[in-house]
């Protein structure tokens, strides 16, 4: 008997729609599913944008899908929801009897608990997923972490994550609370001591280019993720410290900490200090050393010198 090889294994996803194409998420994921050969709609209710000519544009509401956009969606095998919290949540009421029970449906919110609460009640009967990439997406994927929340596990839900993990991610699969809690100490923390730093620099009345001609690599630093957010997408922010429930107790931590800094440096001693930093360094455990050496890195990176002011040279 001859043997023949196995017949070569179907992809389950073939079609997507990416709702909120035009967003700077939504384009990140389509480039991605695009890249595997997968056939691609990009919708938004503003004229979605993309110099591929493999991506297929749909100006449409997913909140109020019209007849083009629901053709769309009864063909698709997943639908990415690259769309602001509010947007999602009323996309889910509108989705039903609408996206095929055989679609995956995926979201890319930075606040988890709501979407899976909402899919749970709504969407109960399809495969589901929580994406959140944990960088700006200019970076791209390759060596980034994306945050998993499987709703509804199923062999689509494995498939993407397959391809996100292909494209070069780092996948860390957990479930919707820890994903929010997460969230709300490495993004609501982070970004609320960055800006709280650029609400200082104001009140102080800092002059940044008599800082940049003097600052030490820190400071540099800071200054640097402070222009970033301030020359970000308001939006992304405001979502991540206002829709996540843990967010406040993060900016109440914070807080906690400039209150002991202020009580250690008037009515403490260099002891009290020390015993301080001695405590902040055990929350590191064993990996002190490596994020030290993060550090090192990071400002061997920096420029040697700020740019001149253009009045040094006049």
């Amino acid at each position: 008997m001859t043997a023949h090889p196995p017949a070569p294994a179907v992809p389950r996803i073939r079609r997507c729609v990416v709702a909120g194409g035009s967003g700077a998420v939504g384009r990140l994921f389509t480039e991605v599913l695009a890249d595997t050969g997968l056939d691609v709609c990009a919708a938004d209710p503003e004229a979605p944008g993309t110099a591929r000519p493999d991506v297929r544009l749909l100006k449409g509401d997913i909140t109020a899908p019209d007849a083009a956009l629901r053709a769309e969606l009864a063909a698709c095998d997943l639908l990415v929801l690259a769309v602001p919290e509010p947007v999602a949540l009323d996309a889910v009421s509108a989705l039903a009897g609408v996206l095929p029970r055989r679609a995956l449906l995926a979201d890319t919110l930075s606040v988890k608990s709501r979407i899976a609460e909402a899919v749970t009640a709504r969407l109960p009967e399809h495969q589901a997923v929580g994406l959140n990439p944990m960088f700006a997406p200019s970076l791209g994927l390759p060596g980034r972490p994306v945050a998993a929340v499987v709703l509804r596990d199923g062999p689509l839900v494995g498939e993407l994550l397959g391809l996100v993990a292909d494209g070069g991610a780092r996948v860390v699969r957990m479930d919707a609370e820890r994903h929010d809690r997460l969230a709300a100490v490495s993004q609501a923390l982070t970004h609320a001591t960055v800006l709280a730093f650029g609400h200082a620099l104001t009140e102080l009345g800092a002059d940044i280019g008599e800082l940049a001609a003097v600052a030490p690599p820190p400071h540099t630093t800071l200054l640097a993720l402070l222009a970033r957010i301030a020359s970000g997408t308001p939006e992304v922010y405001w979502d991540i410290q206002s829709a996540n429930p843990y967010a406040a107790n993060a900016r109440e931590a914070l807080a906690h900490g400039v209150d002991r800094l202020r009580e250690l440096a008037g009515d403490g001693d260099e002891r009290d200090f020390e015993r301080h930093l001695h405590q902040l360094s055990g929350v590191f455990g064993d990996r002190l050393e490596h994020f030290g050496d993060v550090c090192a890195g990071l400002f061997a990176e920096l420029p040697a010198a700020s740019p001149a002011d253009p009045e040094e040279n006049a």
